[in-house]
């Protein structure tokens, strides 16, 4: 197999691998302040009690999401030694920037989230979750950040030329605040609030079919079905702005994504469909004109189509394309409709007497993470040929000296290493769930805390 597609399928591996954790974290870290900011207003201990249970889940996600992502990087020298050249000042900056605004923060109050209950005033504990949730979410932009300008590169030039041509930062906040960046980071933030609050309405629901940690439960589910409905109605606005971004600045990305070919004609938007690259038609539902009214908001207004670009600058997998966007646009209205009939059933105070509906809440956990992962193989795919947009194509983007069977032999390699982590992951995440929240009558003090407390008062 060729080293070019070998060393993307490695890639596209690990990090959709990550992917799952970082935002489990984000997401379980929002809902957990929310929970410990209720326990401090009400001083009803079960939000304690709720908090101290997925603050365990929230270790594990952010422990593996960690080691994972140190992975990528060495990938970038092993794998990709030309584009490490060309975008080293842009990553540098921005993976600095990162750990100085994101990861201090975050390992910093992690100790004391993890350890600090006995330790420390119920304030001083919550505001460590703050902080660690806000060290994951300043972690997302700078690393959104770095892959928003390869969409849309911004507040830069390019010294050198031919293999040792390379990028360097004009204006640093021009390059933060390039042309996607925004929109890209509030999207890629929702969808991270989605899965951590589905996580938590799925186990909770599961607690409630077992006849277990029932109010518990409940009070969970209220603060994970509020932030999964307005996070489900927020995507809806940030996708359509990310979507907007995608026409103005990578036209054959948008064309792709809707298997959109005539050169300078209306664009219909499907539903769902299949699209035939040599005939370059597509079979399926679709709205007359729908994209351009989106786009333009004109149904007759003309989008450029896939073959007004040079073959070689235009996505390979078209279909992929296609189908991975439109599985993300299907789930993101699925989750609207389950977050709003689960809103209307607690509204009417039955919310959680409606097993049937419980079961699906129980696997609808799958849904962000699906969404958030063929998201990205839209956004990654839809950028082909380029590795950076309209200035450093893939393929002269390789390490000159990689063979196709050094990368397959890591591929296999990383295979199985994360097939293991997987497995381990979903045992322990299986074995706390199991375990459950401890609602133990211990939980009705803090000793450490009264003793630190005397300590300074005598």
């Amino acid at each position: 197999m060729d080293v070019e597609i070998l060393a993307r399928i490695q890639f596209a591996f690990t990090v959709a691998f990550h992917y799952i954790y970082p935002p489990l974290s984000i997401g379980l870290g929002l809902v957990m302040v929310f929970m410990e900011g209720q326990y401090l207003r009400t001083k009803d201990k079960t939000y304690e009690v709720l908090t101290k249970f997925w603050t365990k889940i929230f270790a594990l996600t952010f422990g593996i999401g960690v080691a994972t992502g140190i992975v990528m990087e060495f990938e970038f020298g092993t794998n990709w030694a030309t584009y490490s050249r060309f975008v080293g000042d842009i990553f540098g900056s921005a993976l600095a920037a990162e750990g100085i605004f994101a990861f201090a923060l975050e390992s910093g109050f992690l100790g004391v989230l993890l350890f600090g209950w006995n330790k420390v005033s119920p304030r001083v504990h919550f505001i460590s979750t703050v902080g660690v949730w806000l060290g994951s979410m300043f972690s997302a932009i700078w690393i959104v950040v770095a892959n928003s300008w390869q969409q849309t590169p911004a507040g830069y030039h390019v010294v050198g030329e031919g293999i040792n041509a390379r990028a360097e930062v004009t204006d640093f906040w021009a390059m933060v605040f390039n042309p996607s960046s925004v929109e890209r980071i509030l999207h890629v933030w929702i969808g991270a609030f989605l899965a951590g609050a589905f996580l938590i309405i799925s186990v909770h629901a599961y607690y409630l079919l077992k006849g277990r940690h029932v109010e518990l439960s409940k009070k969970a589910i209220k603060i994970a079905l509020g932030v999964a409905l307005i996070s489900s109605l927020a995507q809806l606005v940030t996708g359509h702005a990310s979507a907007e971004v995608v026409a103005e600045h990578q036209p054959a990305k948008l064309a792709a994504m809707e298997g959109h070919f005539d050169e300078n004609a209306p664009a219909d938007l499907y539903l769902f469909g299949w699209v035939d690259k040599e005939s370059k038609e597509v079979t399926g539902l679709a709205i007359p004109g729908g994209t351009s009214f989106l786009t333009h908001q004109d149904f007759n207004a003309p989008i450029r189509g896939l073959d007004s670009f040079p073959q070689d600058e235009i996505p390979t997998q078209i279909n992929a394309v296609f189908q991975f966007y439109h599985i993300m646009i299907a789930i993101g209205m699925g989750l609207i409709g389950l977050t709003i009939l689960a809103t209307f059933y607690w509204w009417k105070g039955n919310l959680f007497d409606q097993k049937w509906f419980l079961k699906i809440l129980v696997i609808s956990v799958l849904l962000p993470q699906i969404a958030n992962q063929v998201g990205w193989f839209t956004a990654e795919m839809g950028r082909q040929p380029w590795v950076v947009y309209g200035l450093l194509k893939t393929s002269d983007a390789l390490s000159e000296v990689v063979t196709a069977n050094q990368v397959l032999f890591s591929l296999i390699l990383f295979f199985i290493i994360y097939a293991l982590l997987f497995t381990l992951f979903i045992y322990l995440l299986n074995k706390k769930i199991k375990h459950g929240p401890d609602e133990s009558p211990l939980m009705d003090q803090r000793p450490r805390q009264r003793d630190v407390s005397n300590a300074f008062s005598n």
